[in-house]
């Protein structure tokens, strides 16, 4: 009876979605019939109350449903017609405004509109409470956005997916395998070591650079240099060994894989949005999808490489009957959870997923920094006082430096976050916002837009690290306004490698200089290039604190 049960009330459900059009009475029922056959089917089946839970916060309980509820289609939603939104981002370059844009169409359209990209219809949303209610909804596998290309080059490759590209069950066993490795503080803490001997040759290379120039502080385009840090640091970790970013000569392959990685991102606008470009369009404008394509070989090359390496070394370890140890990588290959494909893939996105989201996080934090002084003086009192003179940090000195970790969710979580929207694909249909949703649409949640909202955070165009420090144990400042990592089991999962880098990198060059703008340095505005990024070569100073302090006394 168990079983028959659910198959009566979904041919209720049935015949009351083909009155769902008709009157109020037949919408009430729809929803009321609609949960009580999950609920029933949930026990037949036995589906966990948790699950239950999730499937039911993406409908309308039957008490919210009234005479004054009127749930709306998408043909109603608003938004900028097609040709409009063309003209914006492929004639007006709105791909290097997307943040701004998302602040227009708020402002136009309201908190949740629509816009097309030639075929491909996308809902934003703009609102807090909204974006809470899709992530909540998700369930065991979310579905990330539009991801095509990215799958398309890896099937015309014979490459397997990673964290970032795969979907479904494939994704749900790589994510299983690498989240015990790498999502908890406690797991990370154990790379702090390896992460400050790479902070050590960012702290030389800063005097180095400095002394190239006219006043003997300056270092210019400060992204360059976080983004070699950025990536000498994670792959630190993830191939277990050094890359010589930070000398004074590049080595050839790392030289190759930086080229491979800038090629990748001047690609950004046809690849990500490859669904408003017809694949027909390829053969009369081939350059952009074979620079994608040849920007990805030399990702993989670069990985290949690595990988193998470490591979021959254990298995040479192996034959000599000794015990292998090893980091990230090693435990991936010595365990055999994931195929080798499977490894290659998933250092491969990782690498490209960590270094950008760490160097712009880097150069944005020391811009704020200079642009404020007195914050900066305050984080430098809070190091002085927690850490006793010389002492190098390591992770679990963090929890001791609020204003520290305050400091990178000021800048990543609100003022710039690297990812200015995040995409799903609603995997069942969803009412948000008044409106329902199909399944297999396309959503963009609008972070940037939710991040600078008085309404989210108060006095939300002041710098405040400090709004982040918990005055007691009541005090949440954390909400859906912000949320640079992702939420859930999609929850991007280098987010505590990333973390560590930057924490330890700010607290050494805090500890060691006065971060001060230079001359060079306009007031810069931020664009969209694939990520958030500075829209001109930020340049700093650093000086000394104790050659600050000797020349004021």
């Amino acid at each position: 009876m168990a079983l028959q049960t659910p198959i009566f009330l979904n041919n209720l459900t049935k015949t009351c979605w083909r009155n769902f059009q008709g009157d109020q009475l037949n919408k009430q029922l729809f929803f009321a019939v609609r949960s009580l056959h999950k609920s029933v089917t949930s026990e037949a089946l036995g589906v966990s109350a948790t699950e239950e839970e999730a499937m039911s916060n993406r409908l309308i309980k039957p008490s919210e449903v009234s005479d004054k509820t009127k749930i709306k289609t998408l043909k109603e939603m608003p938004g900028p017609n097609t040709i409009s939104n063309l003209i914006e981002f492929f004639w007006k370059d709105g791909f290097s405004r997307i943040h701004e844009i998302q602040l227009e169409h708020t402002q136009k359209y309201g908190k949740i509109f629509k816009t097309r990209f030639g075929p491909q219809l996308v809902v934003s949303i703009a609102d807090r409470d909204m974006v809470a209610h899709v992530l909540r909804a998700e369930g065991v596998t979310p579905q990330r956005g539009n991801m095509d290309s990215w799958k398309e080059y890896r099937e015309l490759r014979g490459r397997s997916t990673g964290l970032i590209s795969a979907e479904g069950e494939q994704w749900l066993k790589m994510r299983s395998v690498l989240r015990q490795l790498i999502m908890r503080p406690r797991d990370v803490a154990v790379f702090s070591d390896d992460v400050n001997q790479v902070v050590d040759d960012l702290i030389k290379r800063v005097c180095t650079l400095r002394t190239q120039q006219p006043d003997g502080a300056t270092v210019v385009n400060i992204n360059d240099l976080f983004f070699k840090y950025a990536m000498e640091g994670v792959a630190a970790i993830l191939y277990e060994c050094r890359l010589g970013c930070l000398e004074t000569v590049v080595p050839k392959n790392t030289q190759d894989y930086i080229a491979a990685l800038n090629l990748m991102f001047s690609s950004f606008k046809t690849t990500m949005y490859a669904g408003a470009i017809p694949k027909w369009l390829r053969t009369l404008i081939p350059k952009p999808w074979e620079e994608f394509c040849q920007s990805w070989d030399g990702l993989f090359k670069f990985s290949i490489v690595h990988v193998d390496k470490r591979l021959s070394e254990i298995n040479a370890q192996l034959q000599r009957g000794e015990e292998v140890k090893g980091g990230l990588l090693t435990h991936m290959l010595v365990t055999r959870e994931m195929s080798t494909e499977e490894i290659y893939a998933n250092v491969t996105e990782m690498l490209l997923a960590g270094v950008d989201t760490t160097s712009f996080t880097l150069s944005w934090a020391c811009y704020l920094l200079a642009r404020h002084p007195h914050i900066q003086q305050q984080i430098y009192t809070e190091i002085v006082k927690n850490l006793k003179p010389g002492a190098v940090p390591t992770a679990d000195d963090v929890p001791n430096l609020p204003l520290i970790r305050g400091l990178v969710k000021e800048t990543l979580s609100r003022f710039f976050p690297v990812l200015p929207g995040n995409g799903r694909v609603t995997q069942d249909d969803l009412v948000v916002g008044g409106y329902l949703i199909p399944k297999g649409t396309q959503l963009a949640l609008c972070h940037y837009s939710t991040s600078l909202e008085e309404e989210n955070f108060a006095d939300a165009l002041d710098f405040q690290p400090d709004r982040w420090i918990r005055k007691d144990t009541t005090d949440r400042v954390d909400n859906f306004g912000s949320i640079p990592f992702g939420y859930g089991i999609r929850s991007c999962i280098g987010r505590r490698i990333a973390e560590l880098e930057m924490h330890l990198a700010l607290t050494r060059l805090i500890q060691k200089f006065h971060i001060r703008l230079s001359p060079l340095t306009p007031d810069i505005k931020a664009k969209t290039h694939g990520l958030l990024c500075p829209g001109a070569p930020i340049h700093l100073q650093f000086v000394d604190r104790e050659l600050d302090a000797l020349s004021s006394s």
